[in-house]
């Protein structure tokens, strides 16, 4: 079991924009790309996995953002225990799809960490370190792209209006968490 540290324990709240670490979330990371796969995970998570490049499909406890063709992050919309990183849905997954060579299960919470980011000026930051076009993104709820703020790969998904989640690899997580408290204070 790894030990969970939050990057900060403080928010961000600077000209309309708001940030806040949600943790602990799990994360897990599949690959897969045969019909069976599909039946399997969508019998594991009572969903089905999005299929269009940039998508999302969410379900009451979960959320499945588009990665590749063959690869999904599936996130959980509650935070859970901090005491412990071993989740269920991990296991069901690792005996219907790793076990039986249909795919690939990773668990990557501890890798990532989710920020969410509120507010009407939201796009603005954005647009002050990242090359991505977000005219069409912000306008589709569960959008997601995977791309470059500040030098550093995030992934981004639309989660409604004038509230996105960011996921950073944690490496990066405090540098990012910088520029933006910088970034938002110059909005």
């Amino acid at each position: 079991m790894l030990s969970y540290n939050q990057v900060t324990n403080s928010e961000i709240n600077n000209n309309g924009v708001s940030v806040k670490e949600i943790a602990p979330i799990m994360k897990l990371n599949l690959r897969g790309k045969t019909r069976e796969f599909f039946t399997n995970v969508g019998k594991s998570l009572n969903m089905i996995l999005p299929t269009e490049a940039n998508t999302s499909s969410s379900s009451d406890k979960l959320t499945a953002i588009w990665l590749s063709p063959d690869e999904w992050m599936i996130v959980s919309n509650e935070t859970t225990s901090k005491e412990t990183n071993t989740y269920q849905l991990n296991d069901v997954l690792f005996n219907n799809i790793s076990k039986t060579s249909l795919g690939a299960v990773t668990d990557v919470t501890d890798q990532f960490v989710q920020l969410e980011i509120k507010g009407e000026k939201i796009y603005e930051l954005f647009s002050s370190g990242c090359p991505f076009n977000f005219n069409l993104f912000r306008e589709k709820k569960g959008s997601t792209t995977q791309t470059l703020l500040n030098h550093i790969d995030v992934i981004i998904h639309n989660k409604d209006e004038n509230i996105v989640n960011l996921f950073v690899r944690r490496s990066f997580a405090k540098h990012l968490w910088e520029w933006m408290e910088d970034s938002s204070s110059r909005l």
